[in-house]
């Protein structure tokens, strides 16, 4: 068992089950809503957890009544928040349609809620770390949050850039792993994640870097530069995707943090996530109404 903190968002996720995507102007009753726990650090932290680690999550926390609920719920899924900090405005809500047709979610997303800061993730990091995982984002933070930590490290980090954010790619050489999606590839100009890849290690040489493209699979370089393929799993129903992109870094941090190789850790994280695309939600029960 590693301890993980996982640091990035919380959010409150809406989801209505539809038959199919509506169109415009379409109106369409759902067949069931849930109210889930959110967030790509929070599920990777749940994950993590599930697969037997010591997981916690540093992110800020709105002081309201979802607020209380997002918390309570991550603390029954046994996720150590005790370096969340509570801050006033409402809670950030993703409204997420989920296609029983395909299984693909489309997400509208409302935040209006400060991030966390260099000095509050001082303030809570947990000693002794195995792994400190970042989401890509509120970059001059994480710039800070990166050189504040201690010199040599106790852990190793990894950052995850789903989205394209202005000087985020200057901090790629702080990270022992850095994990592109394909929205970020294709931002860049990429048609697919292996020139993406390449382009990568042209530019921080010696960096190891992970990227996903969906139902194609996942791909890794090494230090030394070697890109490698790792299809996807061949899936007979897609039930929900929310938070597969998630579920695969959890588990590709699972792997490196119990010795595997990136390849073997790669290929664990696409197993997961499709393991995960073939059920229900990402952590525990959801609450549901009518």
């Amino acid at each position: 068992m590693a301890k993980i903190l996982c640091c990035g968002i919380v959010t409150l996720d809406i989801v209505n089950h539809v038959p199919h995507y509506p169109a415009e102007d379409e109106e369409l009753r759902a067949t069931k809503q849930q109210r889930r726990s959110g967030g790509n650090a929070a599920n990777t932290a749940i994950v993590l957890g599930r697969l037997g680690h010591e997981a916690a999550l540093a992110a800020t926390v709105a002081d309201d009544d979802a607020g209380d609920w997002l918390l309570a719920r991550l603390r029954r899924a046994g996720i150590d928040t005790s370096a969340c900090r509570r801050h006033p405005g409402s809670t950030p809500t993703s409204h997420i349609a989920l296609s029983a047709a395909t299984g693909s979610r489309t997400i509208i997303h409302h935040r209006n809620l400060a991030e966390l800061t260099a000095a509050e993730l001082a303030a809570g990091l947990p000693d002794e770390l195995d792994w400190l995982h970042f989401e890509g984002r509120n970059v001059p933070e994480l710039e800070k949050m990166l050189a504040a930590l201690p010199t040599p490290r106790r852990h190793r980090v990894s950052i995850e850039a789903e989205k394209p954010r202005q000087g985020l790619e200057a901090l790629f050489d702080r990270a022992d792993l850095v994990m592109i999606s394909r929205p970020w590839a294709e931002a860049a100009g990429h048609d697919d994640a292996a020139s993406a890849l390449q382009t990568l290690h042209d530019r921080h040489p010696g960096q190891r870097f992970s990227c996903t493209w969906g139902a194609a699979g996942a791909w890794h370089c090494d230090r030394d530069g070697r890109i490698v393929h790792t299809p996807a799993m061949p899936l007979a129903k897609v039930v929900d995707s929310i938070g597969a992109g998630d579920t695969f870094n959890a588990g590709v941090i699972d792997g490196l943090v119990r010795g595997r190789s990136l390849a073997d850790a790669v290929a664990h994280g696409v197993e997961l996530a499709a393991a995960s695309l073939t059920i229900e939600g990402i952590g525990g029960e959801a609450q549901h109404s009518r």
